[in-house]
């Protein structure tokens, strides 16, 4: 069954960019050990973030993302590097596009984006590959897991992950994958009405307690 999953590598503090769109600190990972991920790539990881990676590039089958990704990638010369269509969330698509290309405009929102998505990607997964269009998933319900490369550096300031999400979401999890210079941490998002009330209810009760 497709699901929908965001893959992100994020500071300690929870930036995924600095304030430039830099994420070379936090791709370090990528290239800082001594397994091929896959013939002919340019990533050079430890073993464990390696089968991570084979079994992500395997999964996919069709990526959505935000016009920003698109500009800074300068449309990656029509074809995304990983090989599958692109669905790009947009007012404006840009002007000129080749209809041949594997990356599509959406101007009609998420749900448009998702459903296009889907019929691309077949029985694979679907990564949404921005941080605008992880929250309007989590916003949203439709975001089935969340993974996040925690590196250890706190960047102090930068584009953050999770501000401007609209509600609490709940998290299954998480699977924990020890990398080197990188922790992988895999969760599922849960329905949104599995919640321990008891647990919360203990939990207000002794840190109100301690604002007395």
């Amino acid at each position: 069954m497709t699901k929908l999953i965001a893959d992100m590598s994020m500071s300690l503090d929870g930036r995924v960019a600095s304030l430039d769109d830099d994420i070379s600190r936090l791709a370090r990972w990528f290239f800082d050990g001594d397994v091929e991920v896959a013939p002919g790539a340019p990533f050079r990881t430890s073993e464990n973030s390696a089968k991570l990676l084979r079994e992500a590039l395997g999964s996919v089958g069709a990526i959505i993302g935000g016009r920003r990704y698109f500009d800074l990638a300068d449309g990656w010369g029509g074809r995304h590097p990983m090989g599958v269509p692109v669905y790009i969330l947009t007012h404006e698509p840009p002007a000129d596009w080749p209809a041949d290309s594997t990356i599509h405009f959406v101007t009609d929102g998420l749900q448009s984006a998702v459903a296009q998505a889907r019929e691309a990607a077949g029985d694979k997964d679907i990564a949404i590959a921005t941080p605008g269009v992880v929250r309007q998933c989590l916003d949203a319900g439709v975001l089935d897991e969340l993974q996040v490369n925690l590196i250890p550096v706190v960047l102090g300031q930068g584009l953050p992950f999770f501000d401007g999400i609209a509600r609490e979401v709940e998290l299954e999890g998480p699977e924990v994958i020890e990398g080197q210079g990188v922790t992988h941490l895999r969760y599922r998002v849960a329905a949104q009405d599995v919640r321990d009330d008891a647990a919360e209810a203990v939990a207000r009760q002794v840190t109100q307690a301690g604002r007395a």
